[in-house]
């Protein structure tokens, strides 16, 4: 085979380096450039849907990823003062997927997998290396990166941009981010209370006109593990008097009263979006996870479906590359992607949050009614959870020809 400019990856996260770690099984070469000097250390995704725990099998990490978190068979939708309204059983979707769990462990914990694997088969990630901008021609791109030695030059046959929702890429494409931004903060805060005794799975989402909340059990450090707790603030106020010990302890008793004051383990905010890229591709340039598209947590559908555009677009890039399918397969991958992120993620990920935050009474009634009437019978149970496990949506995107 005749030689061949790389395929340059902006962005050393998770999408970029799934991204990579494909290309380099396929023996594609590969240039990943992140801007950061070392891993970073995202506290924010941690929930898994078993398509990602199926495709993470294919590049030979899946196994050693369940050894480090909480494999979660039931979740809960509650109501704040009604209690469980829902708890879904996902073994009734265990003759669809190996894996009928959510599977809950820090982002953080899957990138050093995904580099200890791209290094394995021979890739570099480029640290403290910063994409300017690029530009490209009939043979290839152009990329002009920030290193700690000056300005240099990359010549790539593609570049993918894996950037983050701040994406450089995409402002270099010039392609709109179309969407809104939510008008409230998230606050999440990792606490020492064990609310199992209370009666919570280790996910469970509450709806509240006011004070609804998401919750997720972490493996943190290690046993007894983290419980992280999710509420909306005030956008307008001053992120460090939302960050401050008071506020966060009366938000916390408000949650669940106790006895005594919650130990606080960490807290963070930030904004919630839900914006998709107009394009995922501009001729050799192509955007993939949150360059792409931006959604709210509710869900767990961001980084999942981060990771499956990643496995879509990969096989796919290293045909092209190789010169075995036209440039248009690239093509396919967009309307597959866009289309899944369109139709799903952004759709389903808004109606979570109007559930949660329903303020008319009889609408917020006759809608945890339906997830009752859902929930008793079986079929209706297995098709909603075929959906929020993100297994139709895979289905869905890889029957768009």
């Amino acid at each position: 085979m005749a030689a061949r400019d790389p395929v340059i990856i902006v962005g050393g996260g998770p999408a970029g380096l799934a991204v990579a770690t494909q290309l380099a099984l396929r023996d594609v070469d590969v240039v990943v450039v992140e801007a950061e000097p070392k891993l970073p250390r995202d506290l924010r995704a941690g929930s898994f849907h078993p398509p990602t725990i199926e495709m993470l099998d294919t590049i030979g990490i899946g196994q050693e990823f369940l050894s480090l978190g909480y494999r979660v068979p039931r979740w809960q939708i509650r109501g704040r003062n009604e209690g469980v309204i829902v708890e879904w059983d996902l073994s009734l979707i265990a003759d669809v997927t190996p894996y009928p769990f959510r599977f809950h462990c820090e982002q953080f914990k899957l990138t050093p997998l995904l580099l200890k694997r791209f290094e394995g088969l021979g890739g570099k990630v480029r640290f403290a290396h910063r994409f300017l901008d690029a530009t490209q021609d009939a043979g290839g791109v152009n990329a002009r990166i920030e290193t700690p030695g000056g300005i240099e030059i990359l010549r790539g046959s593609f570049l993918v941009g894996a950037d983050g929702g701040k994406s450089v890429v995409r402002h270099n494409m010039d392609v709109a981010f179309e969407g809104f931004t939510w008008p409230e903060r998230f606050l999440v805060v990792g606490i020492d209370r064990d609310l199992a005794p209370e009666g919570y799975t280790m996910n469970a989402y509450v709806s509240d006109p006011v004070d609804w909340s998401a919750i997720f059990k972490m493996p943190h450090e290690g046993p007894p593990g983290l419980w992280r707790v999710l509420f909306p603030v005030d956008a307008e106020a001053p992120e460090e008097e939302m960050l401050e010990a008071g506020f966060v302890a009366r938000i916390l008793q408000n949650f669940l009263p106790w006895n005594r004051p919650y130990g606080v383990v960490h807290k963070s905010t930030y904004r919630v979006h839900q914006r998709v890229a107009s394009d995922f591709r501009q001729g050799r340039l192509l955007l993939v996870g949150d360059a792409a598209h931006l959604n709210n947590p509710l869900g767990a559908f961001g980084l999942n479906g981060a990771l499956h555009a990643a496995f879509n677009l990969a096989p796919k890039l290293a045909e092209v590359w190789r010169g075995e399918s036209p440039d248009t397969a690239l093509d396919l991958y967009v309307r597959q992607r866009r289309s899944a992120n369109v139709e799903f993620v952004q759709a389903q990920s808004i109606r979570n949050k109007q559930l949660l935050e329903e303020r008319d009474p009889e609408l917020r009634r006759q809608r945890l009614d339906e997830l009752r009437r859902i929930a008793a019978d079986p079929r209706q149970q297995k098709d909603y959870l075929l959906k929020s496990s993100m297994i139709w949506s895979v289905k869905r995107a890889a029957a768009i020809a």
